[in-house]
Order: structure tokens, then sequence, then C-alpha cells
């Protein structure tokens, strides 16, 4: 419990010390918010989390709980990863395209799909994630 808080402690300093994201790297900042809005999924911050959502999103799910829950049940991988990395990435205009390899909860592998859109600010929110089931690699 004491180790969970410290984590969920430092996570949150790392996020105010950060300031605002700018696009200096497109790809770079998108990283940046996926990895800090899972941190939130495993803190159970639901604020932080919905921050890093678009303003699109933000007016489906017109408050942190209900975005939350929705999560929750629709994007468990997302919400409570076991293991996750980066793969390939393309900025298309003002959006960035990043896939997320993730293993999730139940020891399966995910692929998600993530969009990042610029904001007037020049920072990026999340737009929507699209997650699939990845299918078995060749054994090793």
């Amino acid at each position: 419990m004491i180790r969970a808080f410290g984590i969920s402690a430092a996570l949150c300093a790392a996020l105010v010390l950060a300031g605002p994201l700018r696009a200096e790297e497109p790809v770079d900042s998108a990283q940046l918010i996926i990895r800090n809005q899972i941190a939130a999924f495993l803190s159970n911050d639901a604020a932080t989390a919905y921050s890093f959502a678009s303003p699109t999103i933000q007016e489906k799910f017109l408050n942190q709980n209900l975005f939350f829950d929705m999560v929750k049940r629709a994007y468990q991988p997302v919400f409570r990863p076991g293991n996750f990395a980066f793969g390939r990435s393309r900025i298309e205009g003002e959006q960035v395209i990043q896939e997320v390899l993730i293993t999730g909860p139940d020891g399966k592998d995910w692929t998600a799909i993530y969009q990042l859109v610029k904001q007037p600010d020049g920072g990026y929110k999340i737009n929507g994630v699209q997650i699939l089931q990845s299918a078995p690699g060749p054994a090793i």
C-alpha cells in the first residue's frame, strides 16, 4: 500500500513538474500522454486520466467518473495493463496515430491504436482508442 502510494505520488509530481505538453516532437509527446494516462488508470486517478481526453471525448463522457467507468468496462487491457510497449507511429496532419502493444490483466496480448489530436495550445489529447486482440506471432 505504501509503495503504491509512493508511486502514485511520484507520478503526480512528475505530471505537475512537466507542465503543459508542447509539440516539440509529436510522437514523443503522444507517447508521454499515453504513458501518463495509463499511470493514472493504474493509480485509480480518474481526474488525471480524464484530463488527457480530447474535448470531443469529454463531450461524450460529461464527467471523469463516466469516462473512467467506460474505460474500465470496455478497455480492460488499457485500464489494467500487465506490460505495454510502443509500436509503430505516424503523423497525419494534426494527428498522431500510435500503436501500443499491451499484455492485458488476463495475460492475452492486445494492440491499442491511439489517435491523438493537436490542441490550440500546441499540446495533444487522446481522441480515440481502437483495441484489437493480437494474433500470436511465430514461436521463437
